[in-house]
């Protein structure tokens, strides 16, 4: 049985001939690191209403600061607790 090379099972074009062993491991490592790159994809519907990271950014410090004066807003009743200790 005839064992079939690289190229007779290679289902990418010619045109696309990737040389992967010039590629430089860990090339922007350092710079994401530093950078504090964090990446979140956003659903095409919501891409009209935030265009760019900064619209990102201030919707979502937008609803942190929300989220911060609401808490707490809200308590248990205290006629619940006399009734349950009396």
């Amino acid at each position: 049985m005839k064992r079939e090379t690289h190229a007779e099972t290679d289902d990418l074009r010619r045109e696309y001939d990737f040389d992967f062993s010039k590629g430089e491991r860990g090339r922007y490592f350092e710079r994401l690191i530093k950078d504090g790159a964090n990446v979140a994809v956003i659903d095409p519907d919501l891409t009209k209403a935030f265009p760019n990271s900064a619209a990102v950014n201030a919707a979502l410090r937008s609803l942190l600061e929300v989220a911060r004066a609401s808490t707490g807003l809200t308590g248990r009743s205290t006629r619940a607790r006399k009734r349950a200790a009396g």
